[in-house]
């Protein structure tokens, strides 16, 4: 990569040498934050359901509590008190309407968390498609440890989140081009770094491993050069490989970094695989008023002064298949020319949409029938408050407000009208009942995840084994992960690729198109038996599957 700093260089000539007009990124930056980051926002605040305190000193009345919460922003105001729509501490109450019971059931927010768990709940199984068989080892050893270096399952569950509120998660694939550089001169020659990854091993001594039973072939100074299959465990991280030092000082030369979707202006902006691609974002520092007299010490420097006014800073990053800018409110910082040839942007879809850019969210249909939901648990609980106590009308009785009403207590009068009536306490309402079941059920239908999901049985599964009982009960859920299993699979097969490229034209790692590709294999969504997993472990083998497949499957 080669890195310039020329402040005549502007946004319009790279965008003009990728082909789009310069206008491109000015709409489309204009619909991102008029329409795009308005309505993802809204579907995070859904999902997290965060909790806003009041301000100390708000007026309150009996129903409200100290705070406000963001899936108050669907319901009605005969509820909370405010307009439709707001759900802003500072809003204005609605003009004699006093805030009622606001009950908030976050039923999305449990259902995502249920999606993500059964897609990256435990670690996937990365091996690489070359043919060769060393080479083979040492690049899955290499996948692996790029993976983990990055944070591994871990940046998968972050990435499938963002995903499955926003319907969409871009991952931009870079190289540190510094170390690269760095590291460039220690291995010099065609080879890269190959010549001490995969050295000649010494015959005699890979004898003697073999009848050692290690599995690791040694060379004539004892260091271990490779290992077979069978010890690339991918739960351990780049240590796995004998060679481990030099695999994740490799490893550590990729950065895979998550784009927030509200960030993300791929360009066309409906294109599926775009020319460009920015990322637009907001920075904020504060900006003395007065610069000190005094140097100043790092933590001086680090935090910002009392009087500092906060100023937000649009900052961009654009990138094409050939070229790279960095500007900050308008001014080109950086840019320059990468030698990849090709977008180092990975694009995942969360449900697979066609002619769309972002996929379907799991948030944006279960909007409305979540406000349905919090909206019939107000009214209840607001009926349940009124009801819960009995009270009683009084005819005809003397002093009737100043006499108790408790056990063994008589009421005495000499009017023959007199007259006592009992009314209120908590009346059985089949029909709201019933309607919050369905709305239950619908949730259910729409995002494919039942409440057995989050362990809540209300039902008896029959009389069959677990695990097959939970595939019907868990039918609708493992189809959709098995569909996500698609696209974010292809998702960390194209980072995988994209890393190994980077190494390629750096000159550290030389690899063929094939020796990039990566195979994944998934662990099984559901808790299985030990023991049925080994017995038809022992039946695939007899079979005649490859016992390194079986291995994998079984988690081994």
């Amino acid at each position: 990569m080669n890195r310039t700093r020329n402040n005549n260089a502007t946004i319009d000539n790279v965008l003009e040498s990728a082909g789009l007009p310069p206008a491109a990124l000015r709409d489309a930056a204009r619909h991102l934050d008029e329409v795009d980051r308005p309505r993802m926002r809204r579907w995070w605040n859904y999902y997290r359901n965060p909790t806003t305190p009041l301000p100390p000193g708000t007026a309150q009345t009996g129903a409200e509590r100290p705070y406000r919460q963001a899936q108050e922003w669907g319901l009605p105001a005969r509820i909370t008190g405010f307009a439709a729509g707001n759900a802003s501490v500072s809003a204005e109450r609605a003009g004699g309407i006093a805030r009622k019971e606001v009950v908030v059931e976050n039923d999305i927010g449990w259902r995502v968390d249920a999606m993500v768990d059964h897609l990256f709940g435990r670690e996937l199984f990365i091996d690489s498609a070359a043919a060769d068989p060393s080479r083979r080892a040492a690049l899955s050893a290499l996948l692996r440890a790029i993976l983990h270096a990055n944070g591994g399952i871990a940046l998968l569950q972050q990435a499938a989140v963002l995903g499955m509120v926003h319907g969409f998660v871009d991952v931009v694939v870079k190289l540190d081009d510094a170390a690269a550089n760095a590291m460039r001169g220690e291995f010099p020659g065609e080879h890269g770094a190959w010549q001490q990854i995969l050295a000649p091993a010494d015959e005699s001594a890979a004898q003697g491993a073999q009848e050692r039973g290690t599995g690791l072939a040694y060379g004539a100074s004892g260091d271990a050069l490779y290992a077979s299959r069978d010890e690339l465990n991918p739960g351990t991280g780049p240590g796995t490989h004998p060679d481990g030092r030099l695999i994740e000082r490799l490893a550590r030369l990729i950065r895979f970094e998550i784009v927030h979707p509200s960030h993300a202006l791929p360009l066309p902006a409906s294109a599926d695989k775009p020319d460009a691609y920015a990322r637009i974002w907001e920075s904020a520092a504060p900006t003395a008023a007065d610069e000190p007299a005094a140097p100043q010490r790092w933590w001086h420097r680090a935090l910002p002064p009392a009087d500092a006014a906060i100023t937000r800073t649009r900052e961009l990053e654009l990138l094409t298949a050939t070229r790279f800018l960095r500007a900050s409110a308008g001014t080109v910082l950086a840019h320059g020319e990468h030698s990849l040839g090709e977008l180092p942007v990975v694009h995942i879809q969360n449900l697979a949409m066609p002619f769309e850019y972002a996929g379907r969210s799991d948030v944006e249909a279960l909007v409305p029938l979540q406000d349905e939901l919090n909206t019939r648990l107000s009214d209840r609980a607001y009926r349940i408050t009124m009801q819960s106590f009995k009270m009683f009308l009084g005819k005809g009785v003397d002093n009737f407000l100043s006499m108790p009403v408790g056990p063994g207590r008589m009421w005495a009068t000499d009017n023959q009208d007199a007259e006592i009536k009992e009314f209120g306490g908590d009346e059985r309402c089949p029909s709201e009942e019933l309607h919050i079941a369905e709305i239950r059920e619908a949730m259910d239908k729409t995002s494919g995840v039942p409440p057995v999901a989050a362990g809540l049985i209300r039902d008896r599964v029959g009389q069959l084994s677990s695990a097959a009982a939970l595939r019907v009960t868990l039918q609708s859920l493992l189809a959709k992960t098995e569909r996500k299993r698609a696209t974010y699979g292809r998702g960390i097969a194209e980072m995988l690729r994209l890393a190994l490229a980077w190494l390629d034209v750096a000159g550290l790692l030389p690899t063929t198109s094939t020796e990039r590709a990566a195979t994944l294999t998934w662990p099984s969504p559901l808790p299985e038996n030990a023991m049925e997993r080994l017995r038809e472990a022992e039946i695939k083998a007899r079979l005649g599957v490859p016992i390194e497949q079986v291995r994998r499957e079984i988690g081994y």
